[in-house]
C-alpha cells in the first residue's frame, strides 16, 4: 500500500494560465507559494523566513473554476497528489518537474497585502517552560515526563 497525498495553504503566485488541449478538457496551472515563519533561536541566531514554490495543475471543472475567480495573491487550500514528469528542453537537456495535481481546493479569500494580513492572524505563543512544567503535574506534584 502507498499514498500520495498533498496538502498545501499558501498564495498563489501569478494568474493561472488555462489551456484547452485537443480532448476540450480545460487545464489550468500557476504557483503556489508557501512560507516557513523566520525566528530567532535560543542561541540568538536569527533564521530567515523561507518561501517554498509548488506548481499546481488543475484539471476539468476545478481549471474552469480557477480561470474564472482564482487571481494572484488569492489564498488557497489545496488537497492533490505529486507528480514528477520530463522533457528536454531546446538545448535537448533532460529536466523533470514535480507538479502538486489538483483533486480539490477551497478559496480563503482574496489577496490581501502584506500589512492586513499580518493583522488578520491569530498570533499563537508557544507556552514558556515554567508553564510547561507546572501543566505537567500529577497531582501529587510529580513532574511529568510529557
Amino acid at each position: 500500500m502507498s499514498v500520495n497525498k498533498v496538502i498545501l495553504l499558501g498564495n498563489v503566485g501569478r494568474d493561472p494560465e488555462v489551456r484547452y488541449p485537443s480532448q476540450g478538457q480545460a487545464v489550468a496551472s500557476f504557483p503556489l507559494a508557501t512560507s516557513d515563519r523566520g525566528y530567532t533561536t535560543s542561541a540568538g541566531v536569527q533564521v530567515p523566513e523561507r518561501t517554498e514554490w509548488h506548481n499546481l495543475v488543475m484539471w476539468g471543472r476545478n481549471a474552469e473554476v480557477a480561470e474564472k475567480y482564482i487571481r494572484k495573491g488569492s489564498r488557497l487550500y489545496v488537497e492533490g497528489r505529486l507528480r514528477t514528469r520530463t522533457y528536454e528542453d531546446r538545448n535537448k537537456i533532460k529536466r523533470y518537474i514535480t507538479e502538486v495535481i489538483v483533486e480539490s481546493f477551497e478559496m480563503l479569500g482574496g489577496g490581501q497585502r502584506a500589512n492586513d494580513t499580518q493583522q488578520g492572524q491569530q498570533q499563537v505563543q508557544q507556552p514558556q517552560p515554567e508553564q510547561q512544567e507546572q501543566n505537567n503535574t500529577s497531582s501529587e506534584g510529580d513532574v511529568l515526563p510529557f
